[in-house]
């Protein structure tokens, strides 16, 4: 018959920093001082403190420390999802600035569903966070209001808000598009089409925009038949494109609103027995890695998606040190990277 001594010891309560004081022989103000990242503790103290803190199994109370008015030490970042590059560069850059500012990150992924940016939102709000970044968020006027009300620190990455009271970190997606535009312009192509994004993003707007506004500076009218609106997921490039070089007067170039479209393109035009740059040219934007490892290398407008991603945590704890900070907006200039999917066209 089995005894309840030889049965393994289970803590019955959870270890506090009190117990982490009394172990390491040093007051509990040191040990707040030390589990919090300030300064000005010996060396050999901080060590004793952790050591303790380790070996007793010590786990923060965030939520406790929230309510007692303190600062948790974590950021909460929405991101869409995490399946392309374009988020992930975003994501390095901003977890490197936290790492660098002692800040912890807490990911939550949308996938575009319907209720869970607004649900993730207020979980973030609620619960145990700092601030919040948001990146290239959908439906935002059913939180931004109580956000800003409450004066919770929050920054839009890669997104518009039209009443000026959010902070916002963005590209030049207008020019950058413009210049995109201008450049196939340029190479003696004048059937350009654009694949456009995701309408409820204010950078696939901006991007529509600036093609047109190219187009027209240089004469050139613009064809509807031409325009196609994408999702930003390669997918939706390979349909739109695949319709565009079906199209009985197809165009001699292509301009997709972001890479993963621009390389959705590139399959479709293989698949028509296309050579590319020779039949067809192709320009993206963003810049993510993959658009430097496909064949042929991709011409692109490059924004820094990892400095974005570091300016938005910098600008973000800027207030959460003073929230009644007015909001600024930060935009981020773009760079036209040429390589190898584009060429001059002779009308051949």
């Amino acid at each position: 018959m089995s005894s309840k001594s030889n049965q393994p010891h289970k803590k019955s309560q959870k270890v506090t920093i009190v117990d982490v004081a009394n172990a390491s022989g040093v007051s509990y103000s040191t040990v707040s001082r030390v589990l919090n990242g300030f300064e000005h503790v010996k060396d050999s103290t901080r060590q004793r403190v952790l050591d303790a803190a380790e070996q007793l199994g010590y786990v923060a109370n965030l939520q406790a420390r929230s309510l007692a008015g303190g600062k948790t030490g974590v950021i909460g970042i929405v991101v869409p999802g995490l399946d392309n590059g374009y988020i992930g560069e975003i994501i390095r850059g901003a977890d490197e600035e936290l790492f660098r500012s002692n800040f912890n990150m807490m990911l939550y992924t949308t996938h575009h569903l319907e209720g869970k940016e607004s649900t993730y939102v207020k979980t973030i709000y609620n619960w145990l966070c700092d601030g919040l970044l948001l990146v290239v968020p959908i439906t935002q006027s059913s939180y931004l209001d109580m956000l800003q009300e409450q004066q919770f620190p929050y920054v839009l990455v890669d997104q518009v808000d039209t009443s000026g009271d959010s902070n916002i970190v963005d590209s030049t997606n207008w020019q950058g598009a413009y210049d995109a535009t201008v450049y196939l312009i340029k190479l003696g192509h004048r059937k350009i089409a654009h694949i456009a994004g995701m309408p409820e993003l204010g950078s696939a707007i901006q991007r529509l925009e600036g093609y047109k506004a190219a187009m027209r500076d240089h004469n050139i009218e613009i064809n509807p038949a031409y325009i196609v609106e994408g999702d930003f997921y390669q997918t939706s490039g390979y349909e739109t494109g695949f319709h565009l070089l079906s199209l009985p007067d197809r165009p001699t170039a292509i301009f997709a609103a972001n890479d993963l479209m621009a390389l959705g393109v590139i399959e479709a035009i293989r698949q028509h027995g296309l050579s590319l740059p020779d039949d067809i040219s192709i320009i993206g934007f963003d810049d993510i890695p993959q658009s430097l490892i496909t064949y042929p290398k991709l011409t692109t407008v490059r924004q820094s998606l990892d400095q974005m991603g570091r300016v938005a945590v910098q600008l973000l704890l800027e207030h959460v040190d003073q929230p009644e900070r007015p909001p600024r907006r930060i935009t981020l200039a773009t760079q036209l990277i040429e390589r190898e999917t584009c060429r001059v066209y002779t009308g051949d």
